[in-house]
């Protein structure tokens, strides 16, 4: 019960300035018994509980350093929530932040400036937002120190201005606690457990389960999900997409499936590569060796075919691996006519061809009926850059790996081996290197000995092809590490043939 009355305490606010003395005593039992009820007994941990009156004074409770003084400034991650007695216009509450200590960053230096950590706290404020119901502000750098408390979050935790007048430079997570206890009470142990997690302490049996499960949720929230229905809808909207993403993301499938199952069909796909032309894609001299002789004539590409597709009914015309073609080669001045809005009010554009077709046509133009979806593998670096003028015309939806998509199919070390994939990658990897981070593909197997074999023959070759290349930083000691672990994981397994 001490994680309930611990929720229960802080969604109370502060409401009688009678009893500070009494609810400093109650927070400080509280949060003593968690170590024995929820984590280890003897984990090594600190508190801060300081319930002050005046006007002026800002109470607070919560977690710090354990090395930090039992008085006077600390640093490093705390866990801290700030009690208010409410008023006319507001009921009793609490802001439950996470916050660097007024004297800097000491001894958690390694924990704020990882990358991970201020990811996985965009995670667990995606989780929360599922989960509870509330939105919780999250600071880009937890280590900008210089930088205020956003003005348009002032606004919406009004009832604590103080708070952010005296440690707003501090605060780097802020979310308002709700009054209902269920609520309350799944939101405190969120982000209890994510303090713990990043403190390394140990849940007791009967909290490993519910941490567990926080674990797989930030996990599944490191990255913004994009569902069929969600790409359908922008591509009715925006006509041309690109779906980009890294490998094993499921980026052609997902381009297939959007073709079967919301065009019934009506489309087709293609693949682009260095050797694509802007007579394969849009029209020219093509040589045609049908006859017993060697005759040139004039052929429309796949954009006209796709054109022709959609006089009558909606065509999809899916590219897959787009960016492995010059785009601005390969379209040439049919660039002009990707304009959107122009051809959903009807008022598309026409070019002239550069010869005339079979057909007699002159011109093309893009019918309101066409949508065009490309995909691209966004880790291979081999790949042109698309210019300005093409990325304009195109909107583009990142699709990021998935792992409830592992879990589903009921693989312990599947899903074990995917987490500790995705937990080196989001802990330690640079911004531009995650988007080497193998996607879910890699780990979908119809049986134990299939997924050994992917682990073993698959996985591992790409991410010692990632380490040759020296593409990955501070993630390549965790890497090779982890390639360790996965060899003797899939052999105690039995899973290679």
């Amino acid at each position: 019960m001490a994680i309930e009355t611990l929720a229960s305490l802080i969604a109370g606010g502060m409401p009688d300035s009678r009893n500070r003395d009494e609810l400093a005593a109650r927070t400080r039992d509280a949060i003593a018994g968690l170590f024995g009820a929820r984590y280890r007994v003897d984990t090594k941990y600190a508190h801060r509980t300081a319930f002050m009156a005046g006007d002026d004074a800002v109470s607070f409770a919560g977690l710090v350093h354990e090395d930090s003084p039992s008085s006077g400034v600390y640093g490093g991650m705390s866990l801290i929530w700030f009690p208010h007695g409410g008023g006319e216009d507001a009921t009793p509450s609490s802001l439950l932040t996470f916050v660097c200590g007024t004297r800097g960053l000491s001894p958690d230096e390694q924990i704020l400036g990882r990358p991970g950590h201020a990811r996985h706290l965009q995670a667990l404020r995606r989780h929360l937002r599922h989960a509870v119901g509330v939105r919780m502000w999250v600071k880009h750098d937890p280590t900008n120190l210089t930088e205020p408390f956003p003005r348009v979050m002032r606004d919406r935790f009004a009832a604590h201005r103080q708070v952010f007048d005296r440690y707003g430079n501090y605060i780097y997570a802020a979310v308002e606690v709700p009054q209902d206890t269920e609520r309350a009470r799944t939101l405190v142990s969120a982000c209890l457990d994510f303090y713990a997690w990043e403190r390394g302490w140990t849940p007791l049996k009967r909290a490993v389960d519910e941490s567990n499960a926080l674990k797989l949720s930030l996990r599944a929230n490191l990255f913004r999900k994009v569902t069929a229905e969600d790409l359908h809808a922008l591509l009715r909207e925006r006509r041309f997409l690109i779906l980009q993403g890294p490998p094993g993301t499921g980026k052609t499938r997902l381009a297939l499936e959007l073709l079967e199952r919301s065009f019934a069909g009506q489309g087709m796909a293609v693949q682009f590569h260095p050797a694509i032309t802007y007579e394969t894609f849009v029209a020219g001299i093509s040589p045609d060796v049908a006859q017993q002789s060697l005759r040139f004539d004039i052929k429309g590409g796949w954009l006209i075919a796709a054109a022709e597709g959609a006089r009558d009914s909606d065509f999809l015309l899916v590219i897959d691996e787009i960016n492995r073609a010059d785009l601005g080669r390969v379209l040439g001045e049919a660039i002009f006519l990707f304009e959107p809005r122009e051809i959903a009010m009807g008022k598309g554009r026409r070019i002239q061809l550069p010869q005339r077709l079979k057909n007699g046509d002159t011109h093309l133009e893009i019918p309101s009926g066409l949508f065009i979806l490309g995909t691209m593998n966004s880790a291979d670096r081999s790949i042109a850059i698309l210019d300005l003028a093409v990325r304009r015309r195109f909107a583009f939806v990142d699709l990021w790996p998935d792992i409830e998509v592992v879990a589903q199919q009921g693989m312990s070390l599947a899903t074990e081996a995917f987490g500790r994939l995705l937990d080196i990658f989001s802990q330690y990897a640079p911004d531009d290197a995650l988007a080497l981070v193998p996607g879910h593909a890699y780990f979908l197997a119809s049986s134990e000995a299939e997924l050994g074999n992917r682990l073993r023959y698959e996985l591992t070759p790409l991410i010692q092809e990632y380490l040759q290349e020296g593409r990955l930083g501070a993630c390549e000691s965790e890497l090779r590490a982890y390639l360790d672990w996965l060899d003797t994981a899939v052999d105690g397994h039995g899973t290679t043939a």
